[in-house]
């Protein structure tokens, strides 16, 4: 029996704050998944969160894959591999 390819999302600040959590198991559909698909995919994961204020978050936030940031403008040519760790940074304000 073979399991499903997943990653490992971490949520820090108001991401984990929205969401009740500070980490889970996603599993990546069988057609694959890019890291720009990865907000909607989560926005369906928790339909029952607010949805106005956790896109709000992922559309702020930064990203990093195994502790490397990822740009913006890769976020297209990033496909998310079994076993990859994705973290939802996001903005921080000074004071």
């Amino acid at each position: 029996m073979s399991f499903p390819a997943h990653i490992t999302v971490l949520y820090f600040a108001a991401a984990s704050t929205t969401l009740g959590i500070t980490d889970e198991l996603v599993p990546i559909p069988e057609k694959g998944l890019y890291l720009s698909q990865l907000t909607e995919l989560l926005i369906e994961r928790h339909s029952q969160s607010s949805l106005n204020a956790l896109r709000k978050i992922l559309d702020s936030s930064q990203w990093s894959i195994d502790a490397e940031m990822v740009d913006d403008e890769d976020l297209t040519k990033v496909e998310l591999k079994d076993g990859m760790e994705v973290a939802v940074i996001c903005p921080v304000s000074g004071g």
